[in-house]
């Protein structure tokens, strides 16, 4: 192999070995490295031995003695020394980079203080700028992961999209500022513009189209504003042993349990279940209803009047709808109390139907015996009427 060591002066362009060089102190230290390219002041100028290397730009790839790197942009993986292979293209992308593998960089400053995380990838001006040993992560968009640092396995695409994401890992963020406060939350999921945006620390939350709340976990929340929603495959879909299924006056959905394990303060209902029978069922149509199907059920406000317990407030404490669950559970109640006090009258008239048969019986017992009373003493009447006839006779 013939020696493929840089010449004094260089010649205009190529050397020995495939390596090309144009540029002030461009490739000034090769000494045995093949097919390398460098373009501008101080482009590879610490290469001696690495092969496949390109560097375009004043700076790119500097320090560089590693093998299959490309950098295009001034100061383009200026630091990296070992790393590779690695992609930079745009200004100081990949700047601090020294030790970092299988890094792709596309934007001035993107990856700009990576120093030695991992396969990951940036595209656009800022994306994962303040990432440093942070490995996996992906940025698609301008300032996209911008504050990350040693966060891992992150996704974000869109301007600003997990922004100030420091440590949290395991995120995908998609669209416009979408999960753009969260600083240290793992897990989450965001799609739509904004979305997920007032989350920052919560863990496993998944919003579409939906803002989130700060610090919340472990929750979904789809669509901010709208007031209707289509879910196809759940009309006419019969769950065999389901539950169904509530929501409250915030618009969250749930079921409601029933085990004991879930309760606390547990007390028979007894006299509380009589608020039901002031109520006042009605019939009436709904406003929005353009094919005036008769509904029956009760007032939300003269509920309220009765028993505010049985009533929901909607997010602003208005009135909104009836807690028809309770008042089953009222029905029920009233409906075993009056079935026990139909089971003690049934008792109480089975009782005296025993009482009064006894009692007949008594009577017709009596009755029998002074009728026999009876015709012992009129046969003694008839008897003591025809005594003194057959004395007379026989005279």
């Amino acid at each position: 192999m013939p020696n493929v060591q840089a010449v004094s002066p260089p010649p205009d362009g190529g050397y020995l070995g495939g390596n090309t060089a144009e540029g002030q102190d461009a490739l000034l230290s090769l000494t045995s490295g093949l097919y390398n390219t460098a373009a501008g002041l101080y482009s590879l100028r610490a290469l001696t031995g690495g092969s496949f290397n390109t560097a375009i730009g004043a700076g790119a790839l500097l320090l560089n003695t590693a093998n299959e790197n490309t950098a295009i942009g001034a100061g383009a993986l200026l630091n990296n020394t070992t790393g590779a292979p690695n992609t930079a293209i745009g200004e100081s992308a990949l700047f601090f980079n020294t030790t970092g593998n299988a890094n792709t960089a596309t934007g001035a400053n993107a990856l700009v203080n990576n120093i030695n995380g991992d396969s990951n990838t940036a595209n656009g001006n800022g994306a994962l700028a303040s990432n440093t040993t942070g490995n996996f992560n992906a940025a698609f968009g301008a300032s996209a992961l911008l504050n990350n640092t040693i966060g891992g396995r992150n996704t974000a695409i869109g301007r600003s999209a997990l922004s100030l994401n420091t440590t949290g890992s395991f995120n995908t963020a998609n669209g416009y500022q979408a999960l753009f406060n969260n600083t240290t939350g793992n897990f989450n999921i965001a799609l739509g513009q904004g979305a997920g945006s007032r989350l920052t620390t919560g863990d496993s939350n998944i919003d579409i189209g939906a803002f989130g709340f700060p610090g919340e976990s472990a929750t979904i929340r789809i669509g901010e504003g709208q007031t209707k929603t289509f879910i196809d495959g759940i009309r006419g879909a019969t769950v065999v042993g389901g539950v169904p299924v509530v929501i409250d006056g915030s618009g969250q959905l749930g079921t409601i349990v029933s085990s004991k394990r879930f309760k606390k303060e547990i007390q028979p209902m007894e006299k509380a279940s009589e608020a039901i029978l002031a109520l006042k069922p009605v019939t009436f149509l709904y406003k929005s209803d353009a094919t005036n199907t008769p509904q029956f059920g009760l007032i939300a406000e003269e509920v309220a009047e009765v028993n505010p317990d049985l009533v929901v407030r909607d997010e602003n404490g208005d009135i909104y709808t009836v807690r028809y669950d309770a008042v089953n559970a009222m029905l029920l109640n009233e409906f075993l109390k009056a079935h026990r006090k139909a089971q003690e009258q049934e008792a109480t008239i089975t009782e005296l139907k025993k009482d009064f048969r006894a009692t007949v019986a008594q009577l017709t017992a009596r009755l029998d015996e002074q009728a026999t009373q009876i015709q012992k003493a009129r046969v003694q009447m008839e008897a003591s009427k025809a005594a003194p006839q057959t004395v007379a006779n026989s005279q």
